[in-house]
């Protein structure tokens, strides 16, 4: 026993010289120690200030033909000659926001495009692959990889595809292009070149845009006029159309509703407002007198159990499928808008198509929708988990205010999987206001609550955008800020105009939602879940103007000096804010 006492103590003796030996000789080597660490403390603090490191990817070198946004009159898309610009953001693996620069894939920050230098549309709509607009004398013109095809690498602008109709708007879906008249007609354009051949109209048909001039020219590809099923009053014509990914809805000036089937699938969730109609029997006819009636059911009328079901079934099909043998690719696949039977006698003064969605606002102030519900875009509340709605159902908007307070639809604007309703809120203590109500798919941060959630069913409000007032000096009054223009991008991003002109400086702008391509105008990649304004590169905020301005054609031809607007449209993964004739 005293032995290992003995033993331990030596060996604890042994440890201990062992320790200060040790820290003797740190302490005789403490100085240069802490020279050393400081040394590499200041290198190192040097070399991140030096090379700061972001958690973004760094900024891409752009030709130099993009006009970078440094002074207030390139950012608000003027130039140092007064001139206006476009300008864009976003991606373009497409060339759709930039088609003079194929070899340009992202633009991270605002850009003035020289391609609308100068130039004044009547309307621009923009699809994943190719996109389509109408220039200040009526024209449509036509651009992108899935109207040029893929394999072309060189800068291709816009083409003229539709001529002397003397179109005011277009709509755009994967396979086509629709286009509004003033007159009130509905022409069909194939989205591809390969697949448009050349115009089989009358040479004296239609007038070639030229002003006053009013010269008679055939439009230089071929084209559908849709008919109806029922005759138009006398005086009646449209004024409004909206397509999703499948079909088109379509308003005419006394509020009656139609929709049409652009593919097989227009109707996979009851989003057309009717199950039978009649297709022409060929699509090669340019005039085909011969139909065939079919039946499009949605999802859920075919298979009721295919939710619960934990496999995929073979339905048994009780007689053969006569769109079968029919291209829903070609023009001719459908040539007739058809009324939904539903909506007769309401008379409804908006219509607005989600991807697989359709809504329509009464003229009393009343929302109603129909079709894909999965993810709560119908608005129809949190009780209501449907995967589609087949016939019209009333939205109530008045949810979450006091029953006191009387609501009233203004607007609705719907893309992809979300859907915004502009709500009118009127209360005896709290006055009038006006609220941004957002519902559907809001992953990427699309309702603007500053919650990403995949399904929302209830309206909920959007901050920074909602029960906003100002002081109106020629009312002597507060009055609420309403939305001027709403774009949803069917990818998830949002962009919004504040009606703010009564400041005297323009319209604010507003984003939220995705960002993945850098959408947002922002510079940094990440997303947002609540409406953020856009600043100017000096710290200022981003606002869309109104202006006089001598403006061309797509064709470099002076059109004259006129009031533009600028307008924001929210595209595939990009952003473009073009002047608007007024």
């Amino acid at each position: 026993m005293l032995r290992r006492q003995l033993f331990k103590s030596q060996n604890f003796r042994r440890l201990h010289t062992q320790a200060s030996n040790t820290s003797r000789s740190l302490a005789r080597h403490r100085p240069l120690t802490l020279y050393t660490s400081l040394a590499i403390s200041a290198g190192a603090l040097w070399y991140s200030l030096a090379h700061p490191v972001f958690a973004d990817a760094p900024p891409l070198v752009l030709p130099e033909s993009f006009a970078p946004l440094q002074g207030d009159d390139i950012a608000t898309g003027e130039l140092e000659d007064g001139s206006i610009t476009g300008v864009v953001w976003g991606s373009n693996k497409n060339n759709v926001i930039s088609p003079d620069h194929p070899e340009v894939d992202l633009i991270q920050r605002p850009a003035a495009s020289k391609w609308l230098q100068k130039v004044a549309l009547r309307d621009l709509a923009l699809h994943e692959a190719h996109g389509a607009c109408v220039d200040a004398r009526g024209d449509v013109y036509q651009w992108g990889t899935g109207f040029y095809g893929k394999s072309t690498s060189q800068a291709n602008l816009p083409q003229m595809t539709l001529s002397g109709k003397n179109i005011a708007s277009l709509q755009v879906t994967e396979s086509r292009v629709f286009a509004l008249s003033l007159s009130g007609k509905i022409y069909v354009l194939a989205s591809s070149r390969e697949q448009q051949r050349p115009c089989e109209q009358s040479p004296t048909e239609g007038i070639w845009g030229l002003g006053s001039i009013g010269i008679r020219q055939k439009s230089p590809v071929d084209y559908v006029e849709l008919s109806t099923n029922t005759p138009l009053s006398w005086g009646e014509k449209f004024v409004s159309i909206s397509a999703g990914q499948d079909h088109v809805l379509a308003l005419t000036s006394s509020g009656r509703t139609f929709s049409y089937a652009s593919t097989k699938k227009a109707n996979s969730h009851g989003q057309l407002g009717y199950r039978k109609f009649d297709l022409p029997a060929s699509v090669t006819q340019t005039k085909s007198t011969t139909r065939i009636p079919v039946e499009l059911l949605p999802k859920l009328a075919k298979d009721p159990y295919s939710r619960a079901s934990p496999f995929i079934r073979e339905l048994a099909s009780s007689s053969a499928d006569p769109l079968e043998a029919i291209d829903d690719r070609h023009i001719r696949f459908s040539d007739t808008l058809f009324e939904i039977q539903s909506l007769q006698g309401i008379k409804v003064s908006q219509v607005a198509a989600g991807s697989r969605s359709s809504f329509v606002l009464t003229d009393s102030g009343r929302a109603l929708g129909f079709g894909a519900n999965e993810y709560g875009q119908m608005g129809l509340g949190s009780n209501v988990t449907l995967d589609s709605i087949a016939v019209p159902t009333e939205i109530v908007l008045s949810r979450n205010v006091p029953p006191s307070t009387s609501t009233k639809c203004l607007e609705i604007a719907a893309g992809g999987n979300l859907t915004c309703f502009v709500a009118e809120r009127t209360g005896l203590s709290t006055g009038k206001f006006v609220d941004v109500l957002v519902c559907g798919n809001g992953q990427w941060g699309g309702l603007g609550n500053n919650v990403f959630t995949t399904s929302q069913g209830n309206p909920t409000r959007a901050r920074n955008v909602s029960g906003l007032k100002e002081y109106n000096e020629k009312l002597g009054t507060s009055s609420p800020i309403v939305p001027h223009g709403i774009s949803i991008s069917p990818t998830g991003h949002i962009l919004l105009s504040l009606d703010t002109r009564h400041e005297g400086s323009g319209r604010d702008l507003v984003v939220w939602g995705l960002n993945q391509d850098y959408q947002l105008g922002t510079g940094r990649k990440s997303s947002l879940a609540v409406p953020t304004m856009i600043e100017k590169p000096d710290g200022k905020r981003f606002m869309l103007v109104d202006k006089k301005a001598l403006v061309d054609d797509l064709l470099g031809r002076s059109y004259g000096k006129v009031l533009v607007q600028q307008h924001a449209v929210a595209g595939y993964g990009n952003s473009v804010i073009y002047w608007k004739i007024c």
